[in-house]
């Protein structure tokens, strides 16, 4: 137990100690920033202790001892007075417990450092200019060092000797103002406003993240959208073009020996295009109802129902009406089939038999619908293309259109050529939840 602890006790420590990932560099107006307040904090600096060299906020007091102050000696008469000549700190302590701020954002710590360095150096003849450059790199220690555990361990070490320095001086200040005092006090402030600052970021990247994550979303809405507009596009136009131009064809062969067998067939050719503008028109009218709900020629003034298999009979018509003939068994289940389940059955049985008079004219279809206890089954077959004719050249778009549309409901396709050299395409839909 103890070796497994081990590993995980040293980890955590190393991941604690780890620096944090560099930031962005430094903008020019902060570097702007951090110099003026070094220069001004030293000029400041050299001008008190120029002027004032004994005003600082502490002073020296004699103790005996046991701690007790000692009241200074009565001079002795007749002996000569000479006035309290009080020197300054040293100038090149007094600039680097100033001057060194300039770089607290790039070097928090090690400037820091020098600062307090310099601060004790000073000792008793510090004057507020120095508590208060002490303060500013305490501050800046804590929440501009990448290294977040091992900064405010510095600042609790380092505001023991600073404590030491000053134990024997009587502050001008309350008792709360001590150096260890102040020193956390800073460094509790700037590890406060660090905290909420990387709250603040993460709250930021989070709503970025989320925005983002919400534009994808919709990206993806709008291509899933485009695919099933541009299925429902290929289903209505490729089989109702693809009987009109077999109708024609036939119309063409027939005007001159058989008028009335050519009136026939123009008339198929002229169901088959208002059957396709019906469903053009009912496809389109839906995109215009999302667009603009307002038209008044938009589907809004009578939602006509998507085909299904009640509209089965017309199709397996118009399909014979081209000459190919289509042989139809079919049982459904006595609940009606949901909305979706009916359309995509009805989609299979358009584009096989679609296919069947692209690429085998001349060939025999036959229709099979049956339901077991919770799937639909569709079978369409054809005896193959009749000799000496030309089958259509296709993309096989169609039956990819379908593979897709049966999986939105958990169905499946299978297609494959048959034994007697035809095909055969198969679709099994779940019709109701088990």
């Amino acid at each position: 137990m103890e070796t497994e602890e081990r590993p995980g006790w040293r980890r955590q420590l190393r991941e604690a100690l780890r620096p944090e990932a560099k930031g962005p560099p430094l903008s020019r107006r902060a570097v702007r920033v951090d110099v003026v307040l070094a220069v001004v904090l030293t000029l400041v600096a050299l001008v008190v202790a120029a002027r004032y060299p004994s005003d600082g906020p502490v002073f020296v007091v004699p103790r005996d001892e046991y701690g007790v102050p000692v009241p200074p000696y009565p001079p002795t008469p007749g002996a000569r007075i000479v006035p309290d000549q009080t020197s300054g700190p040293p100038w090149p302590l007094v600039l680097l417990s100033a001057l060194p701020l300039a770089a607290r954002r790039r070097y928090p710590l090690a400037v820091f450092g020098v600062v307090l360095a310099a601060a004790l150096g000073i000792g008793d003849r510090a004057g507020w200019i120095t508590v208060l450059t002490c303060v500013i790199g305490a501050y800046s220690a804590v929440k501009h060092s990448r290294y977040r555990t091992l900064a405010p361990v510095v600042l609790v070490v380092a505001a023991v000797p600073a404590g030491l320095a000053f134990r024997r001086t009587d502050p001008v200040l309350p008792g709360w103002s001590s150096p260890v005092v102040v020193l956390l006090a800073a460094g509790v402030l700037a590890g406060t406003v660090r905290y909420w600052r990387r709250r603040l970021a993460a709250g930021r990247d989070r709503f970025a993240q989320l925005q983002q994550e919400q534009e994808e979303s919709m990206r993806r809405a709008v291509e899933e959208e485009r695919a099933r507009i541009a299925a429902e596009l290929h289903d209505v136009v490729t089989h109702n073009v693809s009987v009109m131009v077999i109708q024609a064809g036939a119309a063409r062969k027939v005007m001159d020996a058989a008028p009335e067998r050519s009136k026939a067939a123009l008339l198929a050719v002229e169901a088959g295009g208002r059957a396709a503008m019906a469903e053009l028109r009912h496809v389109m009218g839906l995109l215009a109802a999302a667009t603009d709900p307002g038209r008044a020629d938009s589907p809004a003034d009578g939602l006509e129902p998507q085909p299904g298999l009640g509209q089965l009979d017309a199709l397996i018509e118009r399909v014979r009406a081209a000459g190919t003939p289509v042989g139809v068994a079919v049982s459904l289940p006595p609940q009606p089939l949901p909305t979706g389940v009916d359309l995509a059955a009805y989609r299979v049985v358009q584009e096989a038999l679609t296919n069947t008079i692209k690429h085998a004219p001349g060939a025999d279809a036959c229709v099979t619908i049956g339901y077991a206890e919770h799937w639909l089954e569709i079978e369409v077959t054809d005896t193959g293309a009749v000799r000496d004719s030309a089958p259509a050249d296709g993309n096989g778009r169609g039956l990819i259109g379908l593979r897709e549309r049966l999986a939105v409901y958990g169905g499946e396709l299978t297609t494959g050529p048959t034994l007697t050299g035809g095909y055969r395409i198969t679709a099994r839909i779940p019709w109701r939840t088990p």
